[in-house]
């Protein structure tokens, strides 16, 4: 099992806009850093679409238009693209769907489509619960809860598994519905399911991978199914398999399946001799399939106990979101009680880095003059922000005329201690994306002595933090902390805030300190792996 120390999750505190009410089975899906939405209940169900700017960290609520759906829960929802397809689910209590709509989110523009029948046999039938998945120019259909009966205060359940093919046309609307004739044996019926589809890269068969679910009893077995050859198969897989459950979510992130929460039995609870009349709790164990050496790794594991609320607390009926190769979840219900009839749901966001971000590039100078510095760097996907190093180990030079750089320079050079003259020390960093301006003070007679790497919080605009420890005959590094991401790779800088990484304690008149950037001609970056990036890794 995974070391816990090595999940850094995060928990989004921060945040501004019309943030959701608290819900379960509601649906999530990403059009690049955008979060959408859709649907869940809570004292209700939810009808309004939801967006939240993972950038931004900002909640909003589109202008929609056109055929607005009803509210609705448990129901398919996918993303090809900018076009987002909801089918299905439930529409009020004993009461399913199987009407499919098309959400232009370029324009928030809802569309009720009709697709075709199948040649033969029968269009789906109104369903929760069932699974929903996309892979090229069709959407794969598998599983769900219908109700048998046709009083909606009656509830029949039937458990399905039955398999539809929904082909769609290119940018907008659907072809129709198939039955495709299948291979092998065919997994239980069940609902609260998931279903993700990987094809491996060496080879171009697309399969879909059925986990868990709910069939009177939760499930954890695991099928497959060979979208080429429609084979189903039961892969035999290694490591510890997750205990068995439902309203749990599966995200595709590079060859992993990621497992997260749901309902699981009881614990003591046996499950073949009383499967149906027990209690059921929520876990908020993590683990993940290899899905190309089919080994399960438990990274949390059910018994792992969270005293310090360092991630996100048991829940199921979640929504989870994968956003290059970061995870996001967001509410569910954290458990139920029959003897109370009652349930709580969460209302926190959190997110957790499956990897580790690539390495930065190379940082580019972009201008130099005698107090101020502008480089840039490009911009890497799910970093919350990035530590730049500026180390000062070439001897000091005269700085040259010329005060530009070109982009291709590696980077500056400090001197942080010279004799002989009083040092202008500005106290701030200036972003080139608002343009701010840096006030200078002035600061005479300081000497420099050892001080630790600082590392602080930022304020609206990106900040720097530095230290610098150094004496009369060493030189060291100044590290320049930029904790705001979505201000951008990009930051130019006076000389003079080294101010933060003096020690003023100790004042010798006939000392002084200054900070001066070198010309082009005698810049240097040293080490550019010190462009660190800090992520929940």
């Amino acid at each position: 099992m995974a070391a816990p120390s090595l999940l850094n999750w995060r928990r989004v505190s921060s945040f501004t806009g019309p943030v959701p009410r608290a819900r379960h089975g509601h649906r999530a899906v990403a059009i690049r850093e955008l979060m959408i939405i859709f649907g869940g209940g809570n004292e209700g169900i939810a009808d309004e679409l939801h967006v939240y700017n993972t950038v931004t960290n900002q909640w909003f609520l589109p202008a929609v238009r056109g055929d607005i759906p009803p509210g609705c829960a448990a129901h398919g929802f996918v993303c090809d693209g900018t076009r987002i397809l909801v089918f299905g689910g439930m529409v009020e209590y004993g009461r399913y769907s199987n009407e499919l709509y098309e959400l232009q989110a370029s324009r928030w523009l809802w569309k009720k489509v009709k697709p075709h029948p199948p040649s033969s046999g029968l269009p789906p039938c109104p369903r929760l619960g069932h699974s929903f998945s996309l892979y090229g120019n069709k959407c794969y259909l598998f599983g769900g809860l219908a109700n048998e009966s046709e009083d909606s205060n009656n509830n029949v359940p039937r458990y399905l598994n039955d398999f539809y093919e929904l082909e769609l046309q290119h940018g907008s609307g659907v072809v129709g519905w198939s039955i495709p004739v299948t291979k092998g044996i065919v997994p239980s019926p069940r609902e609260s399911h998931t279903a993700v589809i990987y094809c491996k890269r060496d080879s171009g068969s697309p399969k879909m991978y059925v986990f868990g679910g709910m069939c009177g009893a939760r499930l954890d077995d695991l099928w497959q199914l060979d979208l080429e050859t429609m084979a189903w198969s039961k892969p035999e897989t290694k490591g510890t398999v997750p205990l068995p459950r439902s309203l749990h979510t599966a995200s595709i992130i590079g060859n992993k399946m990621y497992i997260f929460g749901g309902w699981v039995p009881h614990k003591g609870e046996n499950i073949e001799t009383s499967p149906h009349d027990c209690e059921w709790r929520c876990t908020s164990s993590f683990s993940y399939l290899n899905l190309d050496t089919a080994e399960w790794t438990t990274l949390v594991s059910d018994s792992q106990e969270d005293k310090k609320n360092s991630r996100p607390r048991p829940r199921a009926g979640h929504c989870a979101v994968a956003i290059g190769t970061r995870l996001y979840f967001w509410s569910g219900r954290d458990g139920y009680k029959k003897a109370l009839n009652s349930q709580v749901c969460c209302k926190d966001l959190w997110y957790l880095d499956t990897e580790k971000p690539p390495a930065p590039s190379q940082v580019q100078l972009i201008k130099a003059t005698t107090n101020s510095f502008h480089v840039k760097w490009d911009e890497v996907p799910t970093v919350e922000g990035y530590l730049l190093q500026l180390n000062t180990d070439l001897p000091y030079q005269a700085a040259s005329s010329d005060s530009s750089a070109s982009p291709n320079m590696q980077g500056v050079r400090m001197d942080p201690h010279r004799q002989g003259s009083n040092s202008i020390v500005p106290n701030s960093i200036s972003d080139t994306m608002n343009s701010a301006k840096s006030e200078h003070t002035a600061m005479k007679g300081a000497s420099v002595k050892n001080k630790p790497d600082l590392k602080a919080s930022t304020d609206s605009n990106a900040i720097l933090h530095s230290s610098l420890a150094t004496n009369a005959s060493n030189h060291n590094s100044c590290v320049v902390d930029m904790l705001r991401k979505n201000e951008g790779p990009h930051t130019s800088a006076n000389i003079g805030v080294l101010s933060s990484c003096l020690d003023l304690r100790t004042v010798i008149p006939e000392t002084s300190v200054s900070s001066t950037v070198s010309s082009a001609q005698t810049m240097l970056m040293k080490h550019v792996h010190c462009l660190q990036l800090r992520s929940a890794v």
